[in-house]
């Protein structure tokens, strides 16, 4: 899902700045670690990973706050809100946790969108996301007991509803 309120630009071509967890992605933007054109990645935040897709308001609203929401794009397996402004990225299906695409991605590499195309890219060779993919190992889950690790284990992907059943 491409989140656009109508006056964002339609393409972004920037190098990926990796976070695992909202909380890691708000305190970099805020401490001003995130630059004009970078590609904010947030992931491990959806159905599994989160669990429950999380909301990525905080992070999307501090972009905004510091003058780049024109400038940077953000990518997340978690969700957003009405409130949400500037070019993002969400509900990448399948997400991180389970082993994505969005997962195999790290710091630096080039991620770029072509909105009216409907494209998302990462320039990486075949060889290298074979590579990638191979070595790719999942997170320990968030939660071990309880219903969040209940519905971790049962949770579709967002493309699939992010039910349970």
């Amino acid at each position: 899902m491409v989140k656009l309120k109508g006056d964002e630009p339609q393409h972004h071509r920037g190098p990926a700045v990796i976070f695992e967890r909202e909380e890691d992605a708000f305190a970099a933007v805020q401490a001003g670690r995130i630059k004009a054109g970078d590609v904010v990645v947030v992931r491990n935040e959806g159905p599994v990973g989160g669990p429950g897709m999380r909301e990525m308001l905080q992070v999307t609203a501090a972009i905004v706050g510091q003058g780049l929401g024109r400038d940077v794009m953000l990518i997340t397996d978690g969700r957003f809100s009405g409130g949400t402004r500037g070019l993002m990225i969400g509900h990448v299906a399948p997400e991180a946790a389970v082993g994505g695409p969005i997962g195999l991605l790290k710091d630096g590499d080039i991620v770029g969108v072509d909105v009216e195309a409907r494209s998302l890219s990462v320039e990486l060779s075949d060889e290298e996301l074979i590579m990638r993919r191979k070595s790719w190992m999942p997170r320990p889950a968030n939660y071990t007991q309880g219903v969040l690790a209940k519905y971790a284990k049962l949770a579709r992907q967002a493309d699939d509803g992010a039910t349970t059943g």
